[in-house]
């Protein structure tokens, strides 16, 4: 138990170490090749932040764990949405771009949407059973070319983005990519170890695979996009965190999730259709918030409600089993 508890820490050294390293290296980047923040958060730092998710999500796979690949990517998801920016809008309220507003939050409802429709085999299709197969698979990955398609498009766009209190240090670019590198590296290692951690403790008190996907192994893959969207916010970089998060809820279901699929069909648990409602429910809610109250802005009573949501919603799944 001594061991195990020590790889959890030294877990969170390494992320959050790596969270400010990419941040920084990131940052950098997107101010030397005049690229917003928004774009780097959408891209290269929710691709590092989602890399956990996708390690955890293939050994799953190969190893037939698809209660812990899909609970996974779905218990990150909600996480991501209704914890992590719930606490960053109580200590520091988001004023969320228009292109955010209309099409990444958007973006990433439809990606929770498609997981729900490609669950749903028993009531569409009469099946005895759901999967989300190699076929379903592919076509998420289709929908990540074009998501990287329409990034790209707006890559040199940074009319929209709001300006920083606190400018980013400019660093070489050898210096930056390092920065990024060793930031990537932080992250994934210090991930791993975190939720293998985490899985031998939770496994001592007899948990569920279908639990422990949802609850310690999506919060540990999701520490990344946790330190990281509080790093950035405490840099006054709002652009890159609410960018993370969207991009990695994005990355999560189209990469992730699509590529787990493709390596071998998931067999998909039908108690599961609750939490692709959550996942839905949470980036459909953020989309109303950005106009309840101040427009396009996460107040900070929002960021109270949808950390009360994901408390309740944890009561329930710990209850369901």
């Amino acid at each position: 138990m001594f061991l195990t508890i020590s790889l959890l820490l030294i877990g969170f050294i390494f992320v959050i170490k790596g969270a400010g390293l990419l941040v920084d290296g990131a940052s950098s980047v997107a101010k030397k090749f005049n690229v917003s923040n928004l774009v780097i958060g959408l891209t290269i730092v929710a691709l590092g932040t989602s890399s956990p998710e996708l390690v955890v999500n293939i050994i799953s796979s190969l190893n037939g764990s698809t209660d812990i690949a899909i609970g996974n990517i779905l218990g990150s998801n909600i996480f991501n949405t209704i914890f992590i920016l719930g606490i960053i809008a109580i200590f520091y309220p988001i004023k969320v771009t228009k292109g955010t507003v209309w099409k990444e939050i958007p973006f990433s409802l439809l990606a929770a949407l498609m997981v729900g429709i490609m669950s749903a085999d028993i009531f569409l299709e009469g099946r005895v059973f759901s999967e989300i197969s190699r076929i379903d698979g592919i076509v998420l990955l289709f929908f990540f070319i074009i998501f990287i398609y329409y990034t790209f498009g707006i890559s040199k766009d940074v009319s929209g983005e709001m300006p920083s209190d606190e400018q980013p240090k400019i660093f070489t670019i050898w210096k930056s990519v390092f920065f990024i590198l060793l930031g990537l590296a932080g992250l994934v290692i210090g991930g791993k170890w975190v939720v293998d951690g985490a899985v031998l403790v939770a496994t001592k008190f007899g948990m569920s695979q279908s639990l422990i996907g949802l609850t310690i192994v999506a919060i540990g893959t999701s520490l990344p996009e946790l330190v990281t969207s509080v790093v950035a916010a405490m840099k006054k970089n709002v652009d890159m965190a609410v960018g993370n998060v969207v991009g990695s809820n994005i990355f999560n279901v189209f990469f992730v999730l699509g590529t787990s699929a493709t390596i071998k069909s998931l067999p998909f648990n039908t108690s599961s259709i609750v939490d692709v409602g959550m996942a839905s429910l949470a980036s459909l809610l953020l989309f109303f918030f950005m106009f309840i109250g101040k427009k396009h802005t996460l107040e900070r009573w929002q960021g109270f409600l949808f950390v009360l949501i994901y408390i309740v919603y944890i009561i329930y799944i710990v209850m369901r089993g």
